[in-house]
C-alpha cells in the first residue's frame, strides 16, 4: 500500500531523512518509532504530500504521489485519514460538525445519510450521545475518539495516527489502543502510527520500525523488535541513557 524508496529531506542544514526505505503492507499496521525531533512527521507528512523529499519517491498503491499534480494527489488524498497529534478538532463546532465536515467538503452525500453515517461513528468510538457537545466541554480522551470517528468517516484505505495518546493517562491510553484494534478489525484500513508508547503499543501494531538518524534501522514484529541486538533499538525500547541516541545532558 505504501512505500519509501531512498528518502532523504533536509531543511536548510539539517538532514532529517537520509534515505528510507519501507514498505507497509495493504492492511497492516505498522508503528513508527524513534527519538522526538527525528524526522518521524516528517515521514508521515511525506505520505500525505504535505512535504516533496530532495530525493526519492513515495508510492502509495502503486503511485508515485511525489511526481502527481496537485488535482491528482488530491484524488490520492481521499483515500487517507489522519489522526492529529491533537486532534486539531474546530472549536466552534459540535461533534457531530466536526465529524460531518469532510463528509460535507469531500462527498454527494444528502443530510440524512451524513447524519446516518456520523451517528454510527460516533457509536464505534464509544460517544454515542455526545454529538451536541463541544471540544471544551469533553475530555482529552474524548477529543481523540472524536478526531478518530472523523478520521474514519470517510472510510478511507489509510489511516495515519500522530501521537495518538499523547497527553493520556494509562487508563484511556489501553482504551485508545483497543479502540484502534477494533476500528482496524471493522473498516480494514492501513495504518500507520507514530508512538512513543513502547512497548505498550505493541499489543495493537502488526509490525515496528525504528527510525535512527534519518534511517529505519530495523523491521519486525513487536517480538522481533522486543528481542533485538541494535544498539538503538534496545536503547528506545528500556529507556537507557547509554548508547547510540543522545540523551538530555543535565551537566550543561
Amino acid at each position: 500500500m505504501i512505500e519509501f524508496i531512498d528518502l532523504h529531506k533536509s531543511f536548510d542544514s539539517q538532514r532529517v531523512l537520509n534515505g528510507i526505505n519501507l514498505t507497509i503492507a495493504d492492511k497492516e499496521i505498522i508503528t513508527i518509532m524513534g527519538k522526538s525531533g527525528g524526522g518521524k512527521s516528517v515521514l508521515i507528512k511525506h505520505i500525505i504530500g504535505l512535504l516533496k523529499p530532495d530525493k526519492g519517491s513515495v508510492l502509495i498503491d502503486g503511485v508515485d504521489i511525489t511526481k502527481l499534480p496537485p488535482r491528482e494527489l488530491d484524488k490520492i488524498r481521499e483515500k487517507l485519514g489522519v489522526l492529529f497529534q491533537g486532534g486539531a478538532l474546530f472549536d466552534s463546532m459540535n461533534v457531530f460538525g466536526n465529524i460531518a465536515f469532510p463528509l460535507m467538503e469531500k462527498t454527494k452525500l444528502n443530510k440524512s445519510e451524513i447524519e446516518e453515517r456520523v451517528m454510527q461513528a460516533l457509536e464505534d468510538v464509544g460517544l454515542k450521545g455526545m454529538e451536541k457537545k463541544y471540544p471544551a466541554e469533553l475530555s482529552g480522551g474524548m477529543r481523540k475518539r472524536v478526531a478518530l470517528a472523523r478520521a474514519l468517516i470517510t472510510e478511507p484505505n489509510i489511516v495515519l495516527f500522530d501521537e495518538p495518546t499523547t497527553g493520556l493517562d494509562p487508563i484511556i491510553t489501553s482504551s485508545m489502543h483497543r479502540l484502534i484494534s477494533a476500528t482496524h478489525e471493522k473498516y480494514g484500513y492501513t495504518g500507520v502510527i507514530i508512538s512513543h508508547e513502547v512497548p505498550r503499543i505493541f499489543e495493537v501494531t502488526d509490525r515496528v520500525a525504528m527510525l535512527h538518524n534519518g534511517v529505519i534501522v530495523e523491521v519486525g514484529t513487536p517480538e522481533e523488535i522486543k528481542n533485538s541486538t541494535d544498539a538503538a533499538v534496545r536503547q528506545f525500547i528500556t529507556g537507557g541513557i547509554g548508547g547510540p541516541i543522545e540523551a538530555l545532558n543535565m551537566t550543561q
